[in-house]
């Protein structure tokens, strides 16, 4: 017990010394030491390991103990090694190339299966030493022998869809190989239908959702696999699974437009594993089936579908309202409120000048709505697929926008006066600056507002991106008119006007409280940048930041003073937006794979095998700068009730991500009509998927999932 303990703390100790070893020179334990078991008869079972040239196993480490079924054992029988002087161990023995340990004794007569934990340790030549390795292995025992032919066969299992029984339950031996560890066979069901078993031997199991089916025929397609209940497993490979232990007989539906008699090719790939074994490589098996004639040519419900093309274009009406509704609706969104805010305090400020700071505000929307529209339309033109919020996807923008709304927060913190104006709080150092300021609070809105979808939105744009550039920068502009319609109202109509609040001290502390809003979402953007370019463009903007602090600083105090002082502010001020072109410029970083629990990264090759495989798929397009993304996944999609959904309809959820620029999901963005995040669509078993509003709700989600199970 000493030396095993003094053995362990030297391992611990000289572990720097072992990390000085190439470890990728160094194989996978069970490369080094390919452990396998098998029972020669029922009465003997033979452990046998090859191991790699340069590694060895020490014979006093190796050791078997019995954990379940019938056997009474006598001692592990070891051969003699080869004799060794060990530092840590001392005197031992030790086996290279090759080791074969035999356990005798019986079996009872109703044991079918044993599973043994084998314990064994072994080092490397170059000198680094394994820990002590545990591993359970499942043997299969010869059936007792009877007068009964089937029983050699293994006939207790049942016969097969022929009248036949499974050879492979009377081989010993692990792990068996693939053509007896798994059987498959189809025959006809019917005119339209055939019936598959997959016939997993006992101690391996069948993953389901790697397991798909093909035909080849004259006028015949098949549709989707259905299965029965499968098993929940948690699978060292591939997580939480649904397996099948049993075997397990599944219909496959089909499609025909030949009713005549016709001969079949079925092809089927399925991948499976050993329990508490090794796991087999995709495998695939072919059979050959002669279907009856059919009396029709209908296509059954779950065929396989294609994906629906862009929605159909709406009437110029319908979009101009719809965009003007939406437009509306924006002013509710999250991203919107700061600078809202700031307007409504200006309006407040104003002294009767609301119509006036109404129209210049409008005026600003307007020209940024149309701005906006003129440039995406012009990129789509040139050939690049992008659609509302495209902006946000540079880097450099994001730095920006975080530059811009730390400069308004000092605004209203009261370290400098003059970007009071473009802040449009109405504090103007001449009377001529009011329009100015009401107009860019106008184009800060429209620029904040383009993490946000509202509803009815969706609509518009797409009608907008197929449409003409005229038409669509009309549907631009009744986009910006309904989001300065609230304004317009206070300034034209004088009853809406006289509610505003009277001018007063109050205003001057609201408008610092107004300042760590501006803050907060500057602290947000340089979380999306840090999604986009990692910590290096954090560090760059945020030196930025401290330089724009300064220099707004210094112009306030020169503001009276000489000339010079003033433009050397200009010019730090200028400085500061050095990191903008320099994180526009910075290659994106190696992002690490994060598996979210329960969650497939979207791929379209993926989602085209779970359509054929019949799966449920829910289907989130969302991105880190979506501010709508982001609520829905947390007042929704990260909730157990949204988890429970998906777990009653046997849904796949998949995540797609558009914080950087991304063909694949711009290219699925727009198969469904769709100019921008978020977009989710439910893919049923059988029919079409469903587009699902920008804005969900527990409810709505739950009732669409539902649906696409049935």
């Amino acid at each position: 017990m000493t030396r095993w303990l003094l053995a362990a703390l030297a391992a611990l100790f000289l572990a720097p010394t072992a990390q000085a070893v190439d470890e990728a020179d160094l194989l996978p334990i069970d490369e080094a030491f390919a452990l396998s078991a098998r029972a020669t008869d029922r009465g003997r079972i033979e452990f046998h390991w090859e191991i790699a040239p340069g590694y060895y196993l020490y014979r006093h480490r190796t050791g078997v103990e019995l954990v379940a079924g019938g056997f009474k054992s006598n001692p592990l029988e070891l051969p003699e090694g080869e004799a060794y002087t060990d530092e840590f161990f001392g005197d031992v023995e030790t086996y290279r190339n090759q080791l074969t340990a035999v356990l005798t004794g019986a079996a009872a007569d109703d044991a079918t299966a044993l599973r043994f934990k084998v314990k064994y340790q072994g080092c490397a030549d170059v000198g680094v030493c394994y820990p002590p390795h545990t591993k359970t292995v499942t043997v299969m025992l010869p059936a007792v022998a009877t007068g009964d032919p089937l029983a050699a066969l293994g006939g207790a299992r049942g016969p097969d869809l022929f009248g036949g029984t499974d050879p492979a339950r009377a081989a010993g031996g692990l792990p068996l190989p693939e053509e007896q560890a798994f059987r498959f066979e189809a025959i006809a069901g019917g005119p339209d239908k055939l019936l598959l078993r997959f016939d997993p031997a006992p101690g391996y199991y069948l993953y389901r959702d790697r397991s798909t089916v093909e035909v080849e025929g004259d006028g015949v397609t098949a549709g989707a696999i259905n299965w029965p209940p499968a098993q929940a497993h948690r699978d060292e490979h591939f997580g939480d699974v649904m397996v099948f232990f049993d075997p397990v007989d599944a219909t496959l539906p089909l499609q025909r437009t030949n009713t005549a008699a016709t001969v079949l090719t079925v092809r089927t790939t399925f991948q499976g594993c050993q329990t508490d074994g090794i796991c087999y490589p995709p495998m695939t098996r072919t059979a050959t089936v002669t279907l009856p004639a059919g009396e029709g040519a209908a296509a059954p419900a779950d065929a396989p579908r294609e994906t629906p093309p862009a929605r159909a274009p709406t009437a110029l009406w319908l979009a101009l309202l719809l965009a003007l509704g939406g437009g509306v609706i924006l002013n509710l969104m999250p991203c919107v409120l700061p600078v809202l805010s700031l307007k409504a305090l200006s309006l407040a400020q104003g002294g009767g000048q609301a119509k006036r700071q109404a129209l210049w505000y409008t005026a600003g929307v307007l020209a940024s709505f149309a701005a906006v529209g003129a440039i995406a339309l012009a990129l789509r033109q040139a050939g690049l697929a992008l659609g509302w919020g495209f902006q946000l996807q540079q880097p450099g923008v994001i730095a920006a926008l975080a530059l811009v709304m730390i400069a308004i927060g000092l605004s209203l913190s009261g370290v400098v006066s003059f970007g009071a104006s473009l802040a449009g709080t109405g504090q103007s150092l001449a009377q001529k600056s009011g329009p100015a300021g009401d107009f860019f609070t106008g184009v800060l809105a429209v620029v904040v507002a383009s993490p946000c979808t509202a509803p009815f939105m969706g609509t518009a744009l797409a009608f907008a991106f197929a449409a003409s550039p005229a038409v669509a920068i009309l549907v631009f502009l009744a986009l910006g008119l309904g989001l300065a319609l609230p304004f317009l109202l206070i300034g034209f109509v004088p009853a809406l006007a006289s509610r505003l609040p009277r001018p007063g001290a109050w205003m001057d502390t609201l408008k610092q409280v107004l300042a760590f809003p501006m803050y907060l979402t500057a602290v947000w953007l340089l979380w999306v940048l840090a999604k986009q370019r990692g910590a290096d463009a954090i560090g760059l903007v945020l030196a930025g930041a401290v330089v724009l602090g300064l220099g707004l600083w210094w112009w306030e105090k020169a503001r009276w003073g000489r000339v010079l002082p003033r433009v050397l502010a200009g010019l730090v001020v200028l400085a500061a937006l050095w990191p903008v072109l320099a994180v526009q410029r910075m290659p994106a970083p190696e992002r690490a794979v994060v598996a979210e629990e329960g969650v497939v990264a979207f791929s379209a090759e993926k989602l085209e095998q779970l359509r054929r495989d019949g799966r449920v798929v829910f289907v989130n397009m969302t991105a880190d700068w979506c501010v709508t993304c982001k609520a829905n996944e947390r007042t929704v999609l990260g909730r157990e009730g949204f988890r429970t959904a998906l777990d009653a309809a046997g849904a796949v959820y998949m995540k797609g991500d558009w914080t950087d620029v991304d063909p694949a999901i711009t290219a699925f963005l727009e198969s469904h009509g769709a100019v921008g995040v978020p977009l989710y669509v439910v893919y049923p078993r059988q029919g079409e998927p469903r587009v699902l509003p920008t804005v969900l709700t527990q409810a709505l989600v739950a009732e669409a999932l539902a649906e696409a199970a049935n």
